[in-house]
């Protein structure tokens, strides 16, 4: 009986974690796009309307002031080139009523019939970044080339996880929140962003953009690099070279040596010296190993190797040790 009883657990256990596994695949991107069309049977009435009858009571009444989208304006015809209606879809049928229920109900039927427009918050993610890309696939381009395979969308975030489009006129996130906003998703690296020797992300002198492609790129953590060095060398050009003796481990990745957020080490070390060197070079050093001891010294390496990205002044004896 006991023998039975744990047979069934294993089977329980095997198929929800088979369950756990189950793959979700994307759907073709014309379901997407049947998803964002809108009511068929509605017909499209424009901004004035949408205010006057829905948000003449709150702050959307003003889109051309809330909004980047509503100074878009066409110049020959004067009407705008997005306005409510392209993000969410027709609304003739969402106001219909409006005017008969205010009667009936007062200031509580001053609502459109929400229902009846695209009910953006339950689109899936896939189909909330494409309302968005719809217009930016080609505004956007070579920013949002990337999107559909990064890493953001294939973790289902859309736009509207990190736009929010009635907040103001601005719609990208400014340099003062997009620190705190990214460490929504990713809390780890705040705590390493606090530690002694960093980035001066906290100071604002720099954000998450300058070395991150949020939207995708073809590098890897979406970095906007061809390789983790050249990113690097866009500030630390003193130290991309190229240099005629040049430190091997070195040449493509900095994060051989170094930590990108932050570290418990001077100037971003993944380990402290020497400790950091002998992972790759012999301690047999007479300047690291006291002489006939194998106790290690407290000496850094780059007292006498200062040059360890690279010189282009050849050592003295030969060994290809970097010395200025």
């Amino acid at each position: 009986m006991r023998v039975m009883t744990v047979m069934i657990a294993a089977v329980s256990l095997l198929t929800a974690c088979s369950g756990m596994k189950q793959a979700y695949p994307l759907l073709p991107v014309a379901e997407y796009e049947k998803m964002v069309v809108g009511r068929l049977d509605a017909d499209y009435v424009g901004n004035d309307n949408c205010v006057s009858k829905c948000h003449a009571h709150d702050k959307i009444r003003d889109f051309s002031r809330l909004s980047v989208h509503g100074e878009q304006i066409k110049p020959e015809t004067g009407l705008p080139l997005v306005n409510c209606e392209s993000c969410h879809g027709p609304g003739s049928l969402a106001i219909a009523k409006v005017e008969q229920n205010r009667k009936m109900f007062g200031e509580q039927g001053n609502r459109c019939d929400s229902a009846k427009l695209l009910e953006l918050k339950k689109l899936p993610p896939q189909a909330q970044s494409l309302i968005c890309l719809k217009c930016h696939s080609v505004a956007s381009t070579p920013a949002l080339s990337h999107w559909n395979t990064s890493t953001h969308a294939l973790n289902e975030l859309s736009c509207f996880s990190c736009h929010k489009l009635h907040d103001g006129p601005q719609q990208k996130v400014s340099r003062e929140k997009m620190a705190d906003l990214c460490y929504g998703c990713h809390p780890e690296i705040r705590a390493q962003f606090s530690l002694i020797s960093r980035h001066p992300i906290r100071e604002r002198k720099m954000d998450c953009f300058d070395c991150h492609n949020v939207h995708g790129s073809e590098t890897p953590k979406l970095l906007k690099g061809t390789t983790p060095k050249d990113l690097c060398g866009r500030c630390h050009m003193e130290k991309s070279g190229p240099f005629v003796y040049e430190h091997g481990d070195v040449t493509e990745n900095c994060m051989n040596c170094h930590v990108p957020h932050g570290s418990i080490n001077r100037r971003l070390l993944s380990a402290a010296m020497p400790f950091l060197c002998i992972q790759c070079h012999n301690p047999g050093h007479s300047g690291v190993l006291a002489a006939g001891q194998k106790t290690l010294f407290a000496n850094r390496c780059t007292d006498c190797h200062s040059a360890i990205h690279g010189t282009n002044s050849p050592d003295n004896d030969g060994l290809g040790t970097m010395r200025r």
